[in-house]
């Protein structure tokens, strides 16, 4: 992948991290579990984060080891591929603990660029 094409990665990560912590908000996990449009709308959104992730290039996210690639990629796959078996606990602490962590490293990443 070229320069560009990480850059594009890196923004849609960034975009998509943030657009989930804001639509979340202040809703409690409760709130979470009682609304199925929210549910499917910040399961997507974690899940376009690590699609956006995986297309990154190898040499782009050795130099950037302070993001979780693994993991990011690891729940994107979780996801998609466990879709009939959701744990929205999972989703709730990956967006309240690991999101905001990450928007602020993306946020010198594409920054610095």
């Amino acid at each position: 992948m070229s320069r560009h094409d990480d850059q594009t990665s890196l923004n849609a990560m960034l975009s998509h991290a943030r657009e989930a912590v804001e639509l979340l908000g202040h809703a409690n996990r409760e709130e979470l579990g009682q609304n199925r449009v929210v549910q499917l709308a910040l399961t997507r959104l974690v899940e376009i984060v690590g699609e956006a992730a995986n297309r990154v290039s190898q040499a782009m996210q050795q130099k950037t080891p302070e993001i979780p690639w693994p993991q990011i990629i690891g729940m994107r796959n979780r996801l998609v591929h466990g879709y009939d078996v959701i744990d929205f606990n999972l989703l709730w602490d990956t967006i309240v603990d690991d999101l905001p962590p990450l928007i602020t490293s993306l946020e010198k990443i594409v920054t610095d660029a």
